[in-house]
């Protein structure tokens, strides 16, 4: 049975939300048709305050509600960790234990996506290399992000700056006979004496 048209419309647009299938969407949907009018309001104020105050730091490209960020603001700034997207820096805010400020590339280097080195974040990089003592480059160990890392310490080690690469392999307390073999190659590869 088809949805009416205001549900139809209404979850047609949650599925544009990253991944949120059809289910999730109409279950949103027909949440909301369970809260009062109040709290309805309440989201759409939240919608529309997101929009109108979040917008890029000016010195890492990470969000913000004001002009700099607060980790820009307050963190050691001759340690930076290099990230694909803003949603990556909360990743590493989880853990608590990196003091350094954040790089966010918005994008990665994907030539069959004619996305090149200019249409990411990296002159904002090499602009804030003054003081810099390490780059740790944290993009995902796909061919896009192993591209974009071995770009970016092409461009930065010629400075004198040490460039490291986050470590990669097996997770902790996965079970190796379920790895693939890319997996347990780099866990080899980047193994550390104990």
């Amino acid at each position: 049975m088809p949805y009416i048209e205001p549900l139809a419309k209404l979850i047609a647009e949650f599925t544009k939300f990253e991944g949120v299938g059809e289910k999730t969407a109409a279950r949103y949907a027909y949440s909301i048709l369970k809260r009062s009018d109040a709290e309805v309001e309440d989201l759409i104020e939240a919608l529309r305050d997101v929009k109108q105050k979040v917008r890029f730091c000016k010195v890492c490209g990470n969000y913000t509600d004001g002009d700099v960020c607060d980790i820009c603001k307050t963190r050691d700034k001759s340690v930076i960790c290099v990230v694909k997207e803003p949603k990556d820096v909360q990743a590493f805010e989880k853990v608590k234990s990196y003091k350094g400020v954040y790089h966010v590339l918005h994008g990665v280097i994907s030539p069959i996506e004619h996305v090149g080195p200019d249409d990411i974040n990296i002159r904002g990089l090499l602009d804030r290399l003054d003081g810099v003592k390490e780059v740790i480059i944290a993009t995902n160990p796909d061919v896009e992000g192993e591209a974009t890392a071995l770009y970016i310490a092409r461009l930065i080690k010629p400075l004198g700056i040490k460039v490291t690469r986050i470590a990669r392999g097996l997770p902790e307390g996965s079970v190796i006979e379920y790895a693939d073999e890319m997996t347990l190659s780099t866990a080899l590869r980047t193994r550390v004496e104990l």
